[in-house]
């Protein structure tokens, strides 16, 4: 039984925090699945960053 992935980030979000963080060119040639775990890790926490940030500045 196969189950669909939900994304919670847009793709337009994903490729910028990828050019952000030096790894975009690894998307183009190989896709998502190209990049090292430790890039799809630093990627997760500055998205988490910026929306605590966002969050942040919402409540001030």
């Amino acid at each position: 039984m196969s189950r669909k992935r939900r994304s919670f980030m847009s793709e337009q979000l994903k490729n910028e925090l990828a050019k952000d963080l030096g790894f975009y060119d690894t998307v183009q040639r190989e896709g998502w699945g190209g990049i090292k775990a430790k890039d799809a890790g630093n990627m997760v926490k500055r998205a988490i960053q910026l929306a605590e940030e966002a969050a942040a500045k919402q409540f001030t």
